[in-house]
């Protein structure tokens, strides 16, 4: 049995994509799950747009999602590895010469001299007599002699492969059986540019041939690419892997997630605070089944059960709502210490920010985690659960410190008598256990909903509306700073 071999080729054009890494952990699950090896190549052909920033960010996200690449270029201080290198194409462009040469002399493909102005003439003909865009074929057929008087005009040709008519089947994965007719493909394929390098089609197979790629995972989108590829694999006599074309992934209204409608980098979600185990979990649940009701999956777990034959054929919608819940498991499941250390670089923006006069050391923050772990759908939702624990001199909004069912005076003497309260019981009586019943008591005393006065307390304390549970904040925050906050709400309700 052939030994499984797959690749995620993405180009550093852009950050990683939401869609490139689902399709990098497919191949990731496929060949892990088999014990086959997941190569990563970067095509970077595409020079005016490639850069290194994007390329840094491509390979940091892969690296921080835990796809760890078997064969791969430098990166992170490491050396390129693997035996069938190099893996960046712009180092390849020799095997592709060498192939282009091979088709050339083969009549397989041939030099065409069209300049963009007879391209673009040719295209808004065929758009005025409501035809498909293909290619005319004026160079397919030019003696030696004509070649000759165009290279005298100065004209460098790009170099165009010979589509062969007929329909071109395949048997795919995910979708079964598959047939196009190759006259839907556009007419004859351009596979080298005038500079030289190679178009996507064109480095793709040959570098998938000489990687010896058994299996091509990728995007529903490069189905219609798939009939061109196997035509370039067969007329170059390379073997033709096994495809498998993932759904899309859409946005709820069903259009396409694309950066112009939906945030699609990798690196927006980690700044917002998910976490890695939820979000390799999440793109694994986008197109894919487990067949069972379960759906918290570690990366272990997934590559144990990874089937293709659960791929789903429709698209997966992606649901942000389901994406924070699961997010939220995955952080009450990690350890104190492990969570502590992952909530730190968020508080830490919070002072740089200055949101927050300062932020909490490694055992202030473990502490916390009983009152806030269970309310943390991202991490970065941590400087608003806790950030007026580290805010010196917090001046409530008058506004907000009146309840609806109170006016400005009942609120002023709720607050009052509340730091009354508080102050005769001492420090001993400042506990969440002693606080609820005593301040619940006072207020039932006097006629008032508990609501209310909870509610007063609690801006008076925080500045805010929502915080996590009013007596455990107290406590965190402390029996002196909780007696000043009351102090000066009153002052404020006063003034």
């Amino acid at each position: 049995m052939t030994t499984v071999r797959v690749r995620i080729a993405p180009s550093p054009t852009g950050p990683l994509h939401i869609g490139t890494a689902r399709t990098a952990l497919f191949n990731y699950l496929f060949a892990r799950h088999a014990g086959g090896t997941f190569i990563l190549r970067l095509e970077d052909t595409d020079v005016a747009r490639s850069t290194p920033e994007f390329e840094e960010d491509i390979l940091e996200h892969l690296h921080w999602l835990g796809l760890e690449w078997d064969e791969g270029p430098a990166a992170g201080g490491l050396p390129e590895r693997g035996a069938f290198g190099p893996y960046r194409q712009m180092a390849r462009r020799d095997l592709y010469r060498a192939a282009a040469e091979q088709l050339l002399a083969e009549d397989r493909a041939y030099p065409c001299y069209c300049t963009a102005e007879e391209l673009d003439a040719d295209r808004k003909l065929r758009e005025e007599a409501k035809l498909p865009s293909r290619y005319s074929g004026r160079c397919a057929a030019l003696t030696p002699d004509e070649r000759a008087a165009f290279a005298a005009q100065g004209r460098r040709p790009a170099i165009r492969f010979r589509i062969e008519p007929g329909v071109v089947a395949f048997d795919d994965m995910v979708r079964g059986h598959v047939e196009i007719d190759a006259s839907a493909l556009g007419g004859d394929l351009v596979i080298v540019r005038v500079d030289g390098t190679p178009l996507y089609h064109f480095g793709v197979v040959v570098d998938d041939a000489a990687m010896g790629i058994t299996h091509v995972i990728r995007g529903e989108d490069h189905l219609s690419n798939t009939p061109k590829h196997i035509l370039l694999f067969r007329a170059l006599r390379y073997p033709v892997p096994v495809f498998a074309h993932l759904p899309l992934i859409l946005n709820a209204d069903r259009t396409k997630m694309s950066k112009r409608k939906s945030q699609t980098a990798v690196k927006d979600y980690i700044a917002e605070g998910f976490v890695r185990e939820a979000l390799v979990n999440y793109l694994a649940l986008l197109g894919w089944s487990t067949g069972t009701e379960e759906e918290i999956l570690s990366l272990d777990d997934l590559v144990g059960r990874f089937d293709t034959a659960a791929i789903q054929k429709g698209g997966a919608i992606f649901d942000r709502g389901r994406l924070e819940w699961l997010n939220g498991q995955w952080i009450r499941r990690l350890a104190d210490d492990d969570l502590a250390s992952r909530l730190a670089p968020f508080l830490a923006a919070e002072a740089a920010a200055g949101r927050i006069d300062r932020a909490p050391s490694p055992a202030d923050i473990v502490a916390l985690l009983p009152m806030v772990r269970e309310r943390l759908p991202v991490l970065g939702a941590i400087g608003e659960l806790v950030g007026f624990l580290y805010v010196d001199d917090l001046v409530p909004d008058a506004a907000l410190l009146v309840p609806k069912r109170w006016d400005a005076a009942t609120a002023r003497a709720g607050l009052a008598v509340a730091l009354a309260a508080i102050t005769e019981a001492g420090e001993a009586g400042f506990t969440k256990d002693d606080l609820e019943p005593s301040l619940r008591g006072l207020a039932d005393a006097r006629g008032w909903k508990a609501g209310d006065l909870f509610m007063a307390i609690r801006v008076a304390i925080s500045g805010r509306t929502a915080t996590p549970p009013l007596f455990e904040s107290m406590v965190a925050l402390g029996r002196a700073r909780t007696l000043e906050r009351l102090a000066r709400a009153v002052a404020v309700l006063a003034a």
